[in-house]
Formats: C-alpha cells, sequence, structure tokens
C-alpha cells in the first residue's frame, strides 16, 4: 500500500525516534521543502534532457548528483546515519569554479527568463534559498551540520551559475532590469 494511516492524526516520526512528532514541527517543513527543491531540480533535468543535453552532458550529470547529494540532506535531516561532508561541499565549488569559466561575471541583477532553461535554474535558485532557511530554521544550533549548511548555502549560486550557462548556450542575451517606472 502506498499509505499507512499513520500520519492521520497530525502526527509522524523520524529514524531513531519513537515518539511521533506534529507535522507542522520546522523538521518537516525543512524535509518538505528539500523534498521540494529535489523535484524540481528533476524537471530541470528532465528538460534540459528533452532540449539536447545527453544523460552524460556536463548539466545533465551535475543535476543528478545534486539530486543524490539532496536524498543525502533528508536522510541526514531525518536522523539517519547519512551526512553532507566537505567533499560534498568542495565538489559543488569545483563545478560552480568551472561553469564560472563558461560565462560574462554579471555586474548587476539579471531579469529571469532568457530561456526556458535558464528560468527554470532560476526557480530552482529560489527554492534553494528556501530550502537554506528552512533547514537552518530545523537545525537545532548553529554548530550543528556545518557541511549541510555549507553545502545549501553553495546550493544557490550553482542554480544560479547555471541559469547563466544556459542562456549562454544559446547565445541568448540576458538583460539587467531598468528600474524605470511603467510610464
Amino acid at each position: 500500500m502506498l499509505y499507512t494511516r499513520k500520519g492521520d492524526g497530525g502526527k509522524t516520526g523520524l529514524f531513531g525516534i519513537k515518539e511521533r512528532m506534529p507535522k507542522d514541527h520546522p523538521v518537516f517543513d525543512a524535509l518538505g521543502t528539500v523534498d521540494e527543491l529535489n523535484s524540481f531540480v528533476g524537471l530541470c533535468r528532465a528538460h534540459a534532457r528533452e532540449h539536447g543535453h545527453d544523460e552524460n552532458s556536463f548539466i545533465v550529470s551535475e543535476l543528478y548528483r545534486v539530486q543524490e547529494a539532496l536524498f543525502i540532506v533528508q536522510a541526514e535531516l531525518a536522523g539517519a546515519e547519512k551526512h553532507i561532508n566537505q567533499a560534498h561541499v568542495d565538489s559543488l565549488e569545483a563545478t560552480i569554479g568551472k561553469i564560472e569559466l563558461t560565462i560574462e561575471k554579471p555586474t548587476s541583477f539579471i531579469v529571469p527568463g532568457a530561456t526556458v532553461l535558464s528560468a527554470l535554474f532560476d526557480c530552482a535558485r529560489t527554492i534553494s534559498r528556501r530550502t537554506e532557511r528552512a533547514v537552518v530554521k530545523a537545525l537545532e544550533d548553529e554548530e550543528s551540520a556545518k557541511e549541510l549548511r555549507a553545502y545549501l548555502n553553495r546550493l544557490s549560486s550553482f542554480f544560479y551559475a547555471l541559469a547563466r550557462h544556459a542562456a549562454h548556450i544559446e547565445n541568448m542575451g540576458e538583460r539587467a532590469p531598468t528600474y524605470k517606472p511603467n510610464n
């Protein structure tokens, strides 16, 4: 069965904790937001594949790696013996560095939407920022899960870089906001 009925009363559990907790506890908000981000990254990956990037392409393979890491993030939040470590952070930073070599460094904010794929990556960027906020709220203290925090902090930069890269490889110029009134 795809359901258990155990959560019908508004409580659920985590790994290794017998006591059931209310579903509105911050850890469940964080878990749900990570799940939402992972699903959206899957949409980005599927769209990239449908638009000429095969399964082994740089973009598709890096998105898959992020999805795998997001499962580790969820497991860590849920209390499993899985953890984001410094190697995850270092790998993400190296990937961002590779992408930065392919794009011009933006000198201002960018209006999202130069291409569909770049717009999807900008959406992933905003979801990753919300995810980071939810996880920070759910963690008990500032000293816990340093690598997890660092990884989530880098993730929005990864998606920002991918958005710029996606527009660049399709030769679509991106525009800065004009800040002009709508007259």
